[in-house]
């Protein structure tokens, strides 16, 4: 027989540690900002912190009292009632299904080197020289090593963007 828990629920030592950390903490920060001390600011700052971890009580005394009746458990622990007639049957067949159809897909996609309409989501850090796509910027660089007759020699690079056919023309 499970206990009926009344008042305060099944955890009450969650509770009494929020009020006191409410307590504590409004009282750090009403001495911050009433009391003549040179560290208001600090009394201050550390009530406004005691209050919020406050919050963490909180939370582990509201959780800990929701209540989930037994029936609703039956699918998350693994408790399955055997007799449950056609709607298993259903249940089962259209899982299957289900299953058929969405691996037969993967498949599919993976047959043919991704979704249809070319967009795939790998990229290609390099690609055969002289293969410009539009929007692309080739860059030809090269290591050089500082000859000896020039004493600040530099190393330039080159960068040429492709002209795409159409250009807007300002309206």
């Amino acid at each position: 027989m499970e206990r009926v828990y009344r008042g305060l629920g099944r955890c009450a030592c969650s509770f009494w540690l929020a009020v006191a950390f409410d307590v504590v903490g409004l009282a750090v920060l009403l001495i911050g900002v009433f009391a003549n001390v040179f560290f208001y600011d600090l009394l201050i700052y550390a009530g406004a912190i005691v209050i919020f971890l406050s919050l963490i009580w909180w939370v582990f005394w509201y959780s800990g009292n929701i209540e989930v009746p037994p029936a609703e458990l039956e699918d998350d622990v693994g408790l399955l009632k055997k007799n449950k007639g056609g709607l298993s049957r259903l249940t089962s067949s259209v899982r299957r299904f289900s299953g058929r159809v969405s691996s037969s897909i993967r498949s599919s996609l993976r047959r043919n080197g991704g979704p249809p309409g070319g967009h795939t989501s790998q990229r290609s850090a390099g690609g055969p020289p002289g293969a410009s796509h539009a929007g692309q910027v080739a860059v030809g660089m090269a290591t050089m090593a500082p000859q000896a007759h020039a004493p600040d020699a530099s190393v330039s690079c080159n960068v040429e963007m492709p002209h795409t056919a159409t250009e807007t023309s300002p309206a």
